[in-house]
């Protein structure tokens, strides 16, 4: 594949390891690998769905590929490759640095899930809007807030609202001026991670048609984190689940919600509210037995096996590899 291909984003075996630290001294007793050897493409253009529930590891894909967390957790370890198809040709931005990043900070932004923690309390929406214009663009001042007001208003705000701080802005509002501030240096890629989950649900439908109305205006590229099939699958091109650092199973939007292969996916979507008109409803759920296993001591083979309703002996012999059951839908278990 090449950039020719339409093709944005490539992810490699990536793999995510967090220290763990104890003792008196604190020193590193073990590792956390948190995303295990996932690999998935983007798009100019598409939506990506990134799905699974807490913990999974959805987040961590996300900030590794905004290349976040080498300067947010000291002692990482990013292994793989994230190759970013840049206007002036491809980049690995696992193997460059904080300096050499800085040129593609422009280019590829991030939406974050809490909208009360995600904006500076100190700076008002001037500032925070503007504030990487400033950084990675030579507009003067007088561009600068007059992109501000630009963007205020294709996301729903008001231009003379520049001058407020976010404690004055309900949730959804701030959300909003998070958004602002991703669109601010023109990005090609936006990495969404979970945007509408902090807030409610009269809210979430107006956060969501913005975001799909934004993508049409400027051409976007997203990869959407959430834990919420529904909410997936208003706005994903294609949906990708997640189990416990692992890619279970991805085809396109329609594909995964109507033809589950694997037997988690099954598991998410029968949790997912359905209207019933006269009672019942939940004899067709799925009900996994236990816990989500410590990511700690992973199981061996498939770490869905210690829950999975189809589980066989061989499921603990090793991992099961995604292949394609059908055209573009990809499942890791050869019994589904």
């Amino acid at each position: 594949m090449s950039a020719e291909d339409g093709l944005l984003l490539e992810v490699e075996d990536l793999a995510v390891e967090f220290p763990v630290h104890g003792g008196l001294l604190r020193r590193k007793i073990g590792a956390v690998r948190a995303v295990d050897e996932v690999s998935f493409h983007l798009r100019a253009g598409e939506t990506l769905g990134l799905v699974g529930e807490s913990g999974c590891g959805k987040t961590t894909v996300a900030r590794a590929i905004v290349n976040l967390l080498r300067a947010t957790v000291p002692g990482v370890v990013l292994k793989g490759k994230i190759r970013y198809h840049a206007p002036d040709g491809p980049v690995d931005l696992l193997s460059i640095g904080r300096r050499a990043m800085r040129r593609y900070r422009s280019e590829i932004a991030m939406v974050f899930q809490d909208p009360f923690s995600s904006l500076n309390p100190r700076m008002t929406v001037r500032e925070i809007v503007g504030g990487p214009m400033r950084i990675h663009t030579a507009f003067s001042p007088t561009e600068r807030d007059q992109r501000v007001r630009d963007l205020l208003l294709r996301c729903g705000l008001q231009p003379d609202q520049m001058s407020r701080y976010p404690h004055e802005f309900s949730g959804g509002q701030r959300q909003r001026i998070g958004i602002a501030r991703a669109l601010s240096t023109h990005p090609r890629l936006i990495a969404a991670d979970e945007p509408v989950s902090a807030l409610d649900v009269s809210i979430q439908a107006q956060i969501l048609n913005l975001v799909s109305d934004l993508q049409e205006e400027f051409g976007l590229t997203y990869l959407f984190v959430a834990h919420d099939l529904n909410v997936v699958h208003h706005i994903a091109d294609r949906i990708a689940v997640m189990y416990l650092g692992n890619l279970i199973e991805m085809g396109a939007a329609d594909q995964v919600i109507r033809e589950p292969f694997h037997p988690y996916t099954r598991a998410l979507l029968s949790a997912v509210p359905k209207p019933v008109p006269r009672g019942g409803g939940r004899a067709g759920r799925i009900r996994l037995e236990g816990e989500v296993p410590n990511p700690l001591h992973k199981p061996s083979g498939c770490a869905f096996r210690t829950r999975c309703p189809i589980a066989r002996p061989e499921c603990a012999v090793a991992r099961p590899p995604l292949v394609e059951r059908s055209a573009g839908h990809w499942v890791a278990c050869p019994y589904s």
